[in-house]
């Protein structure tokens, strides 16, 4: 029966395969089709690939945005183009006059419209699965779809990295990925308002944190209650170090709160703290001693809808390859309502 198989598959110039799990040929759809037995009279190699469906790319883009920790945080918007501007208004300070009885002089108040400008950056993610891979591993079938995942989880920490210290100018080892774009940091840096140096001069202590929210302009801070703070891991653990010291915050209360998972604490994403007043989220990614404060909707995450994924046998390699391409761009809509502190 075997032997059968084989010459009648061979007749019909297709390729079949088994193993552990029922794996079929490593040719199959992941996206969907479910053949079989892919034909290959022709001349392409390739299964399935191409734009996914609408409900397909929302999808995808939430799995990403599921795995990062600033992004779900900030104001996500998805572009139909690489290129979208947002409209923006904004009001002077201070547009309340005296009004006088029985007199019609007045002061038209100025608004001013403008636009941010959103631009994606196409990037790729491209890696491959031996056949022997998939026939032999204890998942069978199962194994495509776990790798899928893994690489997606991959792919959404790659992107929140960059994002955050994308830098066009690096140099260096890593310059091929960080020179994409420019990343939040780098935008940051640039319009914001520099807080000064460490307060103690070598220890994130509560006046630093005050510097921060004192350097942030005083228009902005009428707002202050819809701000947040973000820390790197670093910062953030010599700030709750420094606190625990001067007995400001006890050790304690620190492994209650991991422990017990009370709010603010968010299953599956870094514990939140409140300082003077405000959250401070910690940002795994975010560079070493380095402490912004802002409006979580300042940061701009833009994804085009459009998303191509490509799943191709190679029969000479008997590897099945997979290629990823997205565009992606980061942006902050007002670059004055950033305020940080950095060493």
């Amino acid at each position: 029966m075997e032997n059968e198989v084989i010459e009648k598959a061979y007749s019909t110039a297709t390729v079949v395969s088994g193993g552990i799990g029922g794996v079929a040929t490593p040719a199959a759809d992941i996206l969907g089709t479910g053949a079989a037995v892919v034909d290959r009279s022709g001349v392409s190699t390739t299964s399935d690939g191409g734009i996914l469906l609408p409900e397909q790319s929302r999808q995808f883009i939430e799995y990403i945005f599921e795995q990062q920790v600033l992004a779900r945080d900030g104001r996500r918007v998805t572009m139909r183009a690489n290129t979208a501007e947002l409209e923006k208004l904004h009001v002077g300070e201070r547009v309340i006059r005296a009004a006088a009885q029985a007199n019609d002089t007045f002061n038209n108040a100025n608004v001013a419209f403008t636009k941010v400008e959103v631009t994606t950056k196409k990037i790729r993610l491209d890696w491959e699965v031996a056949t022997e891979a998939l026939e032999d591993n204890i998942e069978g079938a199962g194994l495509e779809d776990h790798l899928v995942r893994t690489m997606t989880r991959a792919f959404a920490n790659d992107i929140e990295d960059l994002a955050i210290n994308g830098d066009t100018a690096s140099t260096g080892s890593a310059s091929a990925f960080l020179n994409i774009l420019d990343g939040f940091y780098k935008k940051e840096t640039a319009g914001g308002t520099d807080a000064g140096a460490y307060a103690s001069g070598s220890a994130w202590t509560v006046q630093d944190l005050q510097d921060i929210v004192l350097a942030m302009p005083r228009k902005y801070r009428a707002s202050r209650a819809s701000m947040k703070f973000y820390a790197g891991s670093e910062a953030l653990a010599k700030l709750l170090n420094n606190l625990a010291q001067t007995g400001n915050f006890s050790s304690e209360r620190i492994v209650e709160r991991i422990v017990d998972g009370t709010v603010p604490q968010t299953l599956g994403a870094p514990i939140q703290y409140r300082v003077l007043g405000l959250p401070i989220l910690e940002v795994p990614l975010f560079p070493d001693d380095y402490m912004s404060l802002t409006f979580p909707e300042n940061r701009i995450w833009g994804f085009q809808r459009d998303v191509t994924v490509h799943r191709e046998f190679k029969p000479k390699k008997d590897t099945v390859e997979y290629t990823v391409f997205v565009r992606f761009g980061a942006q902050i809509e007002e670059g004055k309502a950033v305020s940080y502190k950095t060493v």
